[in-house]
């Protein structure tokens, strides 16, 4: 969930494209206009391919991408994982170049709090794991992790791991980015379209229906988020995505300032927070939360985040909050992502399931898909990700830094 809002339609050049007659005929149907499908068509743009049709049944951005934390890190167990997190973060990096827009981030680092030596023991051999790919994670201790954040009470801490290349960026300006650069070179977003059936033969998807009418295509790309078990359904694909609502909320501003802190999770209750405009942003994952699209924002879900941080983060507790807001984690079963190309049909590609990392793995993952449908070399493989592993038994090893 992120620190600015859902993002609107994009201005110049990109809203000119949302309100064009809905193309006929694409190279490229790209379901989805979140961060994951604006990555894609970027990358696809970039690489030549021309005539891309983004369908977004809303506003570019106002779904899952919309309300993501807007943390960007390779702090990760999963070598694959760490692998993407660490090339998007180079990425993220090189954004106002590449492709020349802002994105607001600020690279405060990563802090995860741990209160067990189980905990600690596993976070060793993942720090060892990311450092052997590059990233510069170290465990520390609870007087140094004090000293990074300030609001912490040691007590009950047994050990922190940090890593000082990650921290947090805006996602509604990442998608605007991606969506203009891509607009410029000739992509249409089709927003406020929703699909609503697809067509087949042979082993081919050939047309996808909207309730603005059909596009015949030559390849479809599924990059739906929390909806995208439907969209595979249209075409025998099965893509077991479930959604989760996840809750956070704002302090009011702050006198004085918040100090810069990393962003910081006690990884034991899945509480964190970090700075914010003139104040925080505080989350927690309700372990009794149900699954389902409801995107309703309770208030009362701070009384959770309040009885953790009361221990691990006194001062958190009692500060005063203006807002908040609920979004949905696109959750797999071994909360892993879904990235490949079905067996069939053999055009009908994803990228999906990200179970909360859809936003720092976009970068790496609009590349990945690129050559996917390029029929390229990923530069990175992925082919443990594929969707057919729950049905062949082949699930990768979960991934144990869920936020």
């Amino acid at each position: 969930m992120a620190s600015s809002p859902p993002l609107p339609e994009p201005t110049a050049p990109a809203d000119r494209t949302a309100r064009r007659t809905l193309p006929s005929t694409a190279d490229v149907v790209i379901v989805g206009g979140g961060v994951m499908g604006a990555s894609i068509a970027f990358h696809l743009a970039e690489a030549g391919v021309r005539d891309i049709v983004v369908v977004e049944r809303g506003e570019l951005g106002g779904g899952s991408s919309g309300k993501p934390i807007g943390g960007v890190r390779a702090q990760f167990s999963d070598p694959l994982n760490i692998e993407l997190g660490n090339r998007s973060l180079r990425a993220f990096r090189d954004f106002p170049r590449r492709p020349c827009a802002d994105i607001g981030l600020d690279t405060v680092g990563y802090l995860f709090l741990l209160t067990g030596a189980r905990q600690a023991a596993d976070f060793e051999e993942s720090v060892r794991t990311q450092n052997r790919l590059g990233v510069p994670s170290r465990m520390i201790g609870p007087r140094e992790a004090r000293v990074l954040c300030p609001y912490l009470s040691a007590e009950g801490l047994v050990a922190a791991a940090h890593s000082p290349a990650d921290g947090h960026a805006r996602p509604a300006l990442v998608v605007r980015g991606y969506a203009r650069a891509a607009a410029r070179a000739g992509t249409v977003f089709a927003t406020h379209t929703a699909v609503t059936g697809m067509d087949t033969v042979g082993e081919r998807v050939t047309v996808v229906h909207t309730d603005r009418g059909p596009v015949s295509c030559e390849a479809v790309i599924c990059a739906a988020g929390a909806w995208s078990a439907r969209i595979g359904s249209l075409v025998g694909v099965d893509l077991p995505v479930r959604p989760l609502r996840r809750q956070l909320a704002f302090t009011v501003p702050l006198v004085p300032a918040a100090p810069r802190i990393p962003f910081t999770i006690d990884f034991a209750s899945s509480a964190y927070f970090h700075n914010s405009d003139d104040g925080l942003l505080l989350g927690l994952a309700d372990p009794g939360e149900t699954e389902g699209f409801d995107t309703t924002w309770t208030p009362e879900w701070l009384d959770l985040f309040r009885a953790v941080v009361r221990q691990r983060a006194p001062a958190l507790a009692d500060m005063e909050t203006c807002r908040g807001w609920a979004g949905l984690y696109e959750v797999t079963p071994d909360h892993n992502a879904l990235i490949g190309r079905a067996a069939s049909p053999v055009n009908f590609l994803y990228a999906t399931g990200f179970s909360g990392h859809g936003f720092l793995q976009a970068p790496a993952v609009g590349e990945i898909v690129r050559d996917l449908f390029l029929e390229r070399r990923p530069c990175v493989d992925v082919t443990p990700l594929g969707a057919d592993r729950f049905r062949t038994g082949a699930e990768s090893r979960p991934e144990a830094h869920v936020v």
